[in-house]
């Protein structure tokens, strides 16, 4: 009797659930048919009914002027406005990843520019470090770019920079700002222009030169470059207009909310070969987590060192852990 009750009930479950499903086809395949009519989208794609907490979706606003590295940007070039409006609105609404690297600015930025100074680089290239890897000393792009600046390892041995896959210093954040100095400070000496520069760090020395040859221009605003570096320069300016400003584009940011720096650390040396790297952080008093978090550039639980190298490593002071700094 139970189960007669109970199939009944499964049966009419079933038949309210299909008539739902035809019902929803049907007013899917009738809000079709009125957008493909003329090309006006259905009334449900135009509702005023937009709840209370919906979050807003929009065009950002942009300064009346802009510099980048001394440079002005010139804003009243329609498509300089677009091309950054466009950029603005990529970064401003990968939320996560965006929120992420605002807070990672208090954290790399203090390590960065005084390596900027000491090259003569102008300060706001560490918004071109930002665009590059979102500030994750980790990150590898599809193309092999590795840390911080995005290093291909051609590139970094060009600057005398070691990579391998058991220790690879262009994780390594001093080291690989120095070489990012010294390839942005041939490039201004070639273009005489910061933005131009800041563009061949995408396109190449090569690749920049050529197109200045074919179409007789020196502004990286006049040379039509290839998309990615047609975009490169904004997604760099869009950082830089949401670190000076990130309430007015929608980050709410506390001051506790940005991560510290580290400083609870002390320096080692190390240079013998057969390294292991787990049984070096046990002698220390820390583990191999804690290791590769202060030294990224550390890409294996062991080392060969066959040439002897001596690297400076960081080991955890006490409360490294606790605060996070």
């Amino acid at each position: 009797m139970r189960w007669n009750i109970y199939y009944r009930r499964s049966v009419m479950q079933k038949f309210a659930l299909l008539f739902s499903v035809v019902a929803l086809a049907g007013s899917i395949t009738i809000a079709c048919a009125q957008q493909r009519q003329g090309g006006k989208p259905a009334p449900a794609a135009i509702s005023s009914d937009i709840p209370d907490e919906a979050p807003p979706v929009f065009v950002p606003d942009l300064p009346r002027e802009m510099t980048f590295a001394g440079e002005r940007v010139p804003l009243e070039y329609s498509e300089v406005r677009e091309a950054l409006e466009r950029e603005m609105t990529v970064t401003m609404f990968m939320h996560s990843r965006t929120l992420r690297t605002l807070r990672m600015t208090t954290r790399y930025f203090p390590v960065i520019e005084p390596i900027l100074k000491k090259y003569g680089i102008p300060a706001d290239f560490k918004y071109l470090c930002m665009a590059e890897s979102g500030l994750d000393p980790n990150t590898v792009s599809p193309a092999g770019a590795a840390g911080l600046w995005q290093l291909m390892s051609s590139a970094a041995k060009d600057h005398g920079v070691e990579t391998g896959s058991n220790v690879d210093l262009r994780f390594h954040v001093e080291i690989a700002t120095e070489a990012a100095c010294k390839y942005l400070r041939k490039a201004y000496q070639r273009y005489g222009s910061w933005t131009m520069a800041a563009a061949s760090y995408n396109a190449g020395l090569a690749g920049v030169s050529k197109r200045i040859g074919i179409q007789g221009v020196d502004s990286y605003y006049d040379l039509f470059l290839p998309e990615e570096t047609m975009r490169y320069v904004y997604r760099i300016l869009s950082c830089k207009l949401l670190v000076e400003n990130p309430q007015q584009y929608g980050f709410r940011l506390r001051k506790r909310d940005y991560l510290p720096a580290f400083e609870n650390y002390r320096k080692i040396t190390v240079s013998g070969q057969n390294i292991d790297w787990s049984a070096l952080a046990a002698r220390h008093g820390t583990n191999y987590k804690m290791l590769r978090i202060l030294n990224p550039w550390i890409r294996s639980y062991e080392y060969a060192n066959k040439a002897g190298t001596t690297y400076t490593v960081l080991i955890p002071t006490e409360g490294f852990r606790e605060n996070g700094k």
